[in-house]
Parts: C-alpha cells; structure tokens; sequence
C-alpha cells in the first residue's frame, strides 16, 4: 500500500499552501483560482522563493518508509506556458528559464519533485525486493 502527497511552499507565506495546496482558494475552487490568490498575496513581494514537495509513503509488512522529493524555484509574477497542471504556470525551478508549464514532460519529470521521489520509491524496491 502507498500514497503521496504534495504540496507548494512559499517562503514568504510562511510555508503556504504547503498540504493545502490543492484547496488554497477554498474548498471547490479551482487551480486557476488558487494560482491567482498566490499572485495576489504575493503582488508586492520581491522574495518570490518556493518549493514544490512530494512524499510517498510506502507500507510493507506494517513497516512504513517514506521517499521525499523536492524542487526548489520561484513563483513567477504571471502565468506562463500550457502544459502540466495544478501551479505549473508561475513555478521556475532554480536554474531554468521556463516554467514547468512551459517544459515538455520529459524534462520536468527529469527534474520535478514528483520525479525524484518515484526514482527513490523505485531504487528502493528494487533493491528490497531483490533481496
């Protein structure tokens, strides 16, 4: 049995919308409402660092391990690209030009946060299961 989580943490929001994420706006909004109260409550702040966080819990034999995975960027001041989901649009990882809704999905799962924590959940069957 397993199941992930993720959310988007804003440093000058104190870590929000951290678990939240997918509600920030409320509870039926959309993600183009939660996209745009972050670019409201972020309007007039320069500090614009953020991070995307994904973790899988993973239960076997009643034993639980968990595999973290984390991408760290900045909210962009406006929406950018059509591809991806969620908060893609006005999230730049740290050492690209583009935002992950303006990467194709092979280079954002090279890089995403989701994708670094499957690659830790799949090293790790796979050497625990081979033994």
């Amino acid at each position: 049995c397993f199941a992930d989580d993720t959310g988007l943490e804003i440093e000058a929001l104190n870590g929000e919308p951290g678990v939240y994420s997918a509600r920030y706006a409320g509870e039926h909004k959309s993600s183009e409402d939660n996209m745009q109260k972050v670019l409201t409550q972020l309007k007039d702040i320069t500090n614009r660092n953020a991070r995307f966080k994904t973790v899988i819990a993973l239960i076997i034999d009643e034993k639980i391990t968990c595999f973290e995975g984390i991408v760290e960027g900045q909210i962009t001041t406006q929406k950018s690209g059509t591809e991806g989901f969620g908060y893609d649009p006005i999230f730049k990882p740290n050492g690209y030009e583009k935002t992950f809704s303006e990467m194709d999905l092979d280079e954002k799962n090279k890089i995403s946060h989701r994708g670094k924590a499957i690659r830790k959940l799949t090293n790790w069957l796979i050497n625990h299961l081979a033994n």
